[in-house]
């Protein structure tokens, strides 16, 4: 049951920190900000505080905080409606507060609290949070997950074998320990290159098994692989052997290290997948939406917390880069407009703005129906592959 909870908390969680990022950067720079909510459409539960309302809603398909803005009328759409009509009738089905601002009571929201009232630092500072969260929260779980699981490598250590390749044929076991080859010690990636370079030639493995070393004779065969620098094809040498991955315990320091590289890799990783889309090395029905996050999460929590967290990570990072595409709807669009207002100095007209962000919306509902036309398509091949 657990399992299936997993979707629920690893959005959720990815959202609540991106939004929260937001919220705080507001608060700190004086934006009055009256809406904090996890979802989008009908409010499932909600609940005012101070001057902020927190809010559940029905689609938990990503968040927002509402603040005060001058073009509230050109982003009402996006949230559910003006706050200005808000004035006139009950918020959240309670009476109006005599002593509340705008949409709470009907005092009007102090010129200074508006969002494009504070100067171009404050704005980029609201609008970068977000994704700076994100970013953090992939750090501190790696890191974590380094302080507590160690440093994670592959070891020269038999897990697995393929029937019918070299290693199997030549007797090695699971549990079978790779000490040197030919007499040179090697750790796994030294075994890797030993192998790689040797197709068609005899190797001595010196292989410990039981507290006994034995040495065997494996010649790799002849496989094909893209050059990691070059990405011509060459030909290397493959036994078919998998490693046992362990780990090290690492101190504080390391841990920090170690996370920041993590947290650096995966943003590369995101940023590669987009450069591909953009240049067509990637299709767009490589991408996932969803439900394919949704069978992830599932999969992960069943694979314990280490893989449940290290997927947080993953998703959170996706978020944080993603983010960053200048569509206006997203955090990068919201930063392009704001800069090219400061160039242009003055603010888009609100029908401007307002087709902007519609196009925006539209860019990022045809990204959403096409990550779910995929997951979709993924879903109906297994089970017809499941049951068929």
């Amino acid at each position: 049951m657990l399992a299936y909870i997993a979707p629920i908390f690893v959005f959720g969680l990815v959202v609540f920190v991106h939004e929260l990022g937001h919220f705080l950067a507001a608060k700190a720079v004086g934006v009055y900000a009256p809406r904090f909510s996890i979802g989008f459409g009908k409010a499932l539960w909600r609940k005012r505080h101070g001057e902020t309302e927190y809010v559940l809603a029905m689609l938990p398909i990503g968040g927002y905080v509402r603040m005060a803005s001058r073009e509230d009328e050109s982003t009402s759409f996006l949230e559910g409606g003006s706050e200005e009509a808000a004035t006139h009738v009950p918020a959240g089905g309670e009476p109006l507060d005599p002593d509340a601002m705008i949409p709470f009571g009907p005092k009007p929201i102090p010129p200074d609290r508006w969002f494009e009232s504070k100067p171009l630092w404050a704005r980029m500072l609201i609008l970068l949070s977000g994704v700076s969260m994100n970013i953090l929260l992939a750090f501190v779980v790696t890191t974590g997950m380094f302080v507590h699981y160690g440093n994670p490598y592959l070891s020269t250590t038999a897990d697995s074998l393929f029937a019918g390749r070299p290693a199997a044929l030549a007797g090695l076991q699971h549990g079978d320990s790779i000490v040197s080859i030919n007499g040179q010690r090697v750790d796994w990636e030294g075994l890797v290159n030993k192998v790689s370079a040797s197709p068609g030639i005899p190797l001595t493995f010196q292989v410990v098994r039981g507290g006994q070393q034995r040495d065997v004779s494996i010649t790799p065969v002849t496989d094909t692989a893209s050059s990691s620098t070059t990405g011509k094809v060459e030909h290397v040498g493959r036994i078919g052997i998998l490693p046992v991955q362990k780990s090290r315990a690492v101190g504080l320091g390391q841990a920090v290290t170690a996370g920041g590289r993590a947290t650096w890799i995966m943003a590369g990783t995101v940023i590669e997948a987009l450069r591909g889309l953009a240049t067509r090395k990637v299709s767009p029905s490589e991408l996932g939406g969803p439900i394919m996050i949704a069978q992830a999460s599932v999969q992960a929590a069943r694979g314990g917390a280490e893989q449940l967290l290290f997927l947080i990570a993953l998703i959170s990072t996706n978020l944080a880069v993603f983010n960053l595409l200048p569509i206006p709807v997203l955090d990068g669009g919201q930063i392009a407009i704001n800069l090219l207002e400061s160039l242009k100095g003055s603010a888009f007209s609100s029908k401007t703005r307002e087709y902007i962000l519609r196009a925006g919306l539209a860019a990022v509902l045809l990204l959403f129906a096409l990550v779910t036309y995929n997951d979709l398509r993924r879903l109906i091949v297994s089970m017809v592959h499941r049951f068929g």
